[in-house]
Order: C-alpha cells, then sequence, then structure tokens
C-alpha cells in the first residue's frame, strides 16, 4: 500500500502530505493476580488453537468454503459496497464498541444470513489479518528500502483466528449480538499475548527455515479456515494521480486458498468494503445483498440506543 500511495497526492494540494486517521486504541492493564493468570491462560490457549488450526484443523466444507484443493487458481467475482463512516460510528458510540467490531458483527451477521439462506449451520473461522508495524500513516519506497529503515520493505502481519457466529434458525434475530459477540472475542485475544505470538513464530520460521516454509505455512493457514478479513485505513482528503481525482479505491488478495476473501479501505468518510467470492460456489450478488441488509439491520437495531 505504501507503494501505491507514494504514486498518489493530495487532490487540493500536491505539495501537502496525505493524513491517515489516527490510531486510537485503548490498551486495558489489570495488573491484580486472577487477570495476569487470565491473560496467561488465555494466551497459551489461543496460540495453541492457531496453530493447530494452521497445520491440522480443517473448516467443514459450507456454501462459502469449497475446502478443494487448487481453488487458488479458480475464477473469482469481485463486488463492493460502501458504508458511511458517520453511521458506524453512530453504532460504535451506541454500543461502546470499536469500528472494527461494528464491521467484523456486520460481516459476521451477513455470513449468517448467507448461511440461513442456504439451510446450512456449520461452523467456519475467519482468518483476521492485523498489521504488525507501529507506525501511523504509510513511508515512501525510498524511505522502506534505506538501511535499518523504520517501516521495512515487506509485508510485516499477524493474524487472529475468530469464529463466525452461527445464526440460529428461528424468526428471531438479534443483530446486535453479532457486533458484541465479535467485541468480546476479539478484545480477548488481543488482550493475550497470541498475536505478538503468532508474529514471532513467523518470523522465526522466515529466519531458521527460509521463506518458502514460511510460505507453505502461511498457505496451509489460509487453506484450513473459511476466509480472510484485512482492513487498511486510507487518507482523510482526496487523492489525485497525475493531476486526476481518485473518487474511490478497493483492493483484492489474489491467488489464496479460499473461496472468501474480505476486503476494505477507509476514504474520505466512508469504507468500501470489496468481497472476493468463488465463481459456482457463492453467489455473488446474493452473498453482497446480505451483507448490506445485515449493516441496515445493526444500524436500525443500534439507533434507540442513547450514545454516551
Amino acid at each position: 500500500m505504501g507503494a501505491l500511495l507514494s504514486c498518489l497526492q493530495r487532490a487540493d494540494n500536491p505539495q501537502l502530505p496525505l493524513t491517515f486517521p489516527l490510531l486510537n486504541q485503548k490498551i486495558q492493564t489489570n495488573d491484580n493476580k486472577s487477570n495476569i493468570l487470565s491473560r496467561a491462560f488465555d494466551s497459551v490457549y489461543d496460540f495453541g488453537w492457531s496453530v493447530l488450526k494452521s497445520i491440522v484443523l480443517e473448516d467443514d466444507k459450507t456454501p462459502i468454503r469449497s475446502g478443494d484443493d487448487g481453488v487458488e487458481f479458480r475464477p473469482i467475482t469481485v463486488t463492493t459496497l460502501i458504508f458511511s463512516l458517520d453511521q458506524i460510528k453512530k453504532v460504535k458510540a451506541s454500543l461502546h464498541v470499536s469500528i472494527n467490531d461494528v464491521i467484523c458483527g456486520v460481516l459476521f451477521l451477513g455470513i449468517g444470513l448467507y448461511a440461513k439462506s442456504t439451510k446450512d449451520d456449520k461452523s467456519s473461522t475467519a482468518l483476521v489479518l492485523l498489521n504488525t508495524r507501529n507506525i501511523n500513516g504509510y513511508k515512501s519506497i525510498s524511505e522502506m528500502v534505506e538501511p535499518d529503515a523504520e517501516s521495512p520493505w515487506g509485508n510485516q502481519f499477524a493474524f487472529l483466528h475468530v469464529s463466525v457466529p452461527k445464526l440460529v434458525f428461528s424468526d428471531q434475530i438479534d443483530p446486535l449480538s453479532f457486533v458484541l459477540d465479535a467485541q468480546k472475542e476479539i478484545t480477548r485475544k488481543r488482550n493475550s499475548a497470541a498475536v505478538v505470538l503468532t508474529g514471532k513464530l513467523l518470523e522465526t520460521l522466515m529466519k531458521l527455515r527460509g521463506p518458502e516454509v514460511t510460505a507453505k505455512y502461511i498457505h496451509r493457514t489460509l487453506k484450513n479456515t473459511s476466509m480472510t478479513i484485512s482492513n487498511i485505513m486510507g487518507p482523510l482528503e482526496k487523492m489525485a494521480l497525475s493531476n486526476q481525482p481518485i473518487k474511490g479505491m478497493y483492493f483484492m488478495v489474489v491467488g489464496v486458498p479460499q473461496s472468501l476473501t474480505i476486503t476494505m479501505v477507509s476514504y474520505m468518510g466512508q469504507l468500501r468494503v470489496a468481497l472476493g467470492t468463488e465463481n459456482d460456489l457463492i453467489d455473488a450478488p446474493k452473498f453482497r445483498q446480505c451483507v448490506q441488509n445485515a449493516f441496515d439491520m445493526i444500524y436500525k437495531a443500534a439507533l434507540p440506543f442513547p450514545s454516551a
């Protein structure tokens, strides 16, 4: 992404740098003995489960996962949706969660609605990719290739295995429970050391076994899960390429051994969600509509809650 953004300028003033949303992550710490023991247990459990999911445990075949060998070579359909960040922030304030929690809740409910339409209730696991660079914004290519660069060239990431909540086949659906469940699980996993340990594991594999073994481990991790969710913070101002204003953008990860890939980019007060779906398995327009319906259901349900 840094390579792409280094080619772009601000549309209003090319001499000024692009600015990005500030990270405002509140880390809750509690040094009492019970909390330390709980975090230690969560760290061991989450890291161990992550390794097992990467090596031996595989998701069932579902309407969003074919599980076939060579799925990465099959054609896909890419569709996009645009959500208002102002509306997402209203849900965030109403439920006292993060923007990521709201988005994950929308996606999980959308997947549940799609599964319900196909009468399938098997479990799925999402692989949530996390950027491990401790950098605000993006660096240019020239800065990244410098020796001892603060943000060196190449992807630096870890991942979380997150279980997708099931949608109970009944007439009553609680949309907000998907947001709250996503918030609860993601917060617990991020407060454990599993993310750090996973990142260190990838670094160790790269140093000791080389890029080929590391790539095989990541490939197996992707293949054993049902989908990947990745997001990038885009600039706040309108961008331009060769003095041509850019209305919107999105990215898609292709050639991965999964039937469903979900990516997100924020840009000028909007969040564009891109859905990469395997042809002849996932009904792309139907799946897109399910995600849109999920957002509408959560937004409508959250409005009665007073924001603070």
